[in-house]
């Protein structure tokens, strides 16, 4: 016991030891739901070295890990041999890059056969807000002129083009409430119904909460 401790608080595994608290104090706030377990996938693009395809945090906690135990390893090989203090200290620089290359290569191979498991998520897309509640922030709406505030998924908010249908439906534009409904005007509720790919526009009706018949309805 007293080899391991010795070997795991001494040059190079004590370098991988120090990441490798980071990395388990990272995963037990993923567990109590204080951090989500792709952080950092905006941040780090793993994918030129080979290791993308999963989320970050995986692939460098693999990495760390297997890395440390390399470098633990080789500090107790070294520790048993018969060199010179001088030859001992170049062989620890060898074994602390040895074991990051080492672990790279382990971690590419199990990241080539799981990445299947991690799905691509999809681009986001203009069709995710149809559907939407949104915040009128122009005079009025008509079927010519008209903007919105629209609050996305992930909490951002984003102003987006909008058209109040005329009564008359068309064939450029689908069938949805007209101009019949009560006025859009500004600091008004809409209801983005349908997305104008063309004109690059969202349809949008008046919206009353109140109305609202619920998801079971």
């Amino acid at each position: 016991m007293d080899e391991f401790l010795s070997a795991a608080i001494g040059f190079p595994a004590v370098v991988f030891g120090a990441a490798l608290v980071v990395i388990v104090c990272f995963w037990l706030l993923v567990l109590v739901g204080a951090a989500g377990h792709d952080s950092f996938d905006a941040d780090l693009d793993t994918g030129p070295v080979g290791l993308g395809g999963v989320p970050v945090a995986v692939s460098v906690s693999l990495l760390i890990v297997f890395a440390w135990f390399g470098s633990l390893t080789g500090t107790v090989l070294l520790r048993h041999s018969d060199t010179g203090s001088a030859t001992r200290a170049v062989l620890a620089v060898a074994v602390l890059a040895g074991s990051l290359l080492l672990a790279w290569a382990a971690v590419r191979l199990l990241v080539h056969r799981f990445r299947r498991f991690f799905p691509a998520e999809p681009p986001p897309s203009r069709l995710d807000f149809v559907g939407s509640v949104c915040t009128i922030r122009t005079g009025t709406v008509t079927a010519t002129f008209g903007q919105a505030e629209v609050v996305s998924r992930d909490g951002s908010t984003a102003i987006v083009q909008v058209r109040l249908a005329e009564s008359l439906p068309s064939p450029s534009r689908p069938p949805g409430p007209g101009a019949e409904d009560a006025p859009l005007v500004m600091g008004g509720t809409g209801l983005l119904y349908a997305y104008d790919e063309d004109g690059e526009f969202f349809w949008v009706a008046s919206y009353d909460a109140a109305l609202d018949p619920g998801p079971n309805a």
